[in-house]
């Protein structure tokens, strides 16, 4: 079935691996932003859905040397004030989260950064002259979460606050290692020889479960959300070594036969006793699991890895998508995120 091209344009309309084919593209992006001159005690980041994925992958890649929050929520953490860089990130512009969130940091006197594709974060960034990063709009949003990367890695940069040195620099020539990773992923690549299409052939039917360690737990939870918007599939996600410490014990007793696929993402860069704990996990849960499926990251480096994971978690999620019969990217009628914001209604 992944095969047949035929097939895969007719469930695929709206081209989403052709989008996802061209993420590395926004590897390359150029954004300007004004300097600013000013010292931060803290960083807070509020985003929601697509527009926190970033910020997620900030945490393993590039590391921001200060204290890095990452808000989904109406209301700011209390220690908020003007020491604080508050980042309001809203690839839509009118996320309603983001906008509560970015009226109390005002109130807090905090130094305000917008990253949007449009919408009434840019009115106010640009009526209040914030500095503000102009993405393209990818639709939907978790699509762009490179973009979003590119932007916060500038930022980040610029005001000298990353661990990563010469981070744009990474980033940017981390492009073409992507672009390699994906044409052995697209549709005309034959199933024997297409990683995506192998790993989403063990998902079809199943609820999907992704582990990972420190170092790629952002990628874990970019799958995730794949299987969740693209595949319209239930799945979660988890690190090591909290596992070990609660839900491995979950996974212990019946039903034995589980209808669950389970994901290992292995990175050469997590901690040797990390590495260990999988391997004990699965001896220890042999029997009383599906065994899982070891997915062993490419990339020299910790930026590589991550993003050739979570190109690679996209492409299989969009492919099980099509296994499943449905849709990747819904529009209108048929997107129920909007459906429920809808409902939901603005607020008052």
């Amino acid at each position: 079935m992944l095969d047949d091209l035929k097939y895969i344009h007719s469930k695929d309309s709206y081209d989403a691996l052709g989008v996802v084919g061209k993420q590395w593209e926004q590897l390359k992006q150029t954004y300007e932003l004004p300097a600013i001159d000013k010292k931060f005690s803290n960083i807070v980041h509020a985003g929601m859905g697509g527009s926190a994925l970033w910020a997620i992958v900030a945490q393993s890649w590039p590391i921001f040397t200060l204290p890095f929050e990452i808000l989904k929520d109406y209301d700011i953490p209390p220690y908020v004030d003007s020491s604080t860089l508050f980042i309001a990130a809203s690839v839509s512009g009118n996320t309603e989260e983001t906008l509560s969130a970015l009226a109390q940091a005002e109130e807090r006197g905090a130094f305000i950064v917008a990253i949007s594709a449009g919408g009434k974060l840019e009115e106010i960034a640009k009526s209040k002259n914030y500095p503000f990063i102009k993405l393209p709009e990818v639709r939907p949003p978790r699509y762009g979460m490179f973009n979003g990367l590119k932007g916060l890695t500038l930022l980040g940069e610029q005001l000298g606050i990353l661990k990563a040195e010469n981070a744009v620099t990474e980033i940017e020539a981390a492009a073409d290692f992507v672009k390699q990773a994906i044409d052995g992923w697209k549709p005309d690549v034959p199933t024997e020889q297409n990683l995506a299409k192998q790993l989403a052939l063990e998902c079809a039917g199943t609820s999907v479960v992704i582990y990972s360690g420190p170092t790629l737990s952002p990628a874990a939870h970019k799958w995730k959300i794949g299987f969740n918007e693209n595949a319209k599939n239930v799945a979660w996600e988890y690190t090591f070594p909290e596992f070990n410490h609660n839900e491995f014990t979950g996974w212990s007793s019946h039903p034995v036969d589980k209808p669950y696929k389970i994901f290992y993402l292995l990175s050469s860069y997590d901690n040797d006793r990390i590495k260990k704990r999988f391997e004990l996990s699965d001896k220890l849960l042999s029997g009383r699991w599906p065994s899982p499926i070891r997915v062993e990251v490419e990339g020299e480096t910790r930026l590589e890895q991550l993003l050739w994971s979570i190109t690679l978690g996209d492409f299989v999620s969009v492919y099980t998508a099509l296994l499943n019969g449905t849709s990747p990217i819904d529009m209108g009628n048929d997107d129920i995120i909007e459906k429920f914001k809808n409902e939901l209604g603005h607020p008052v």
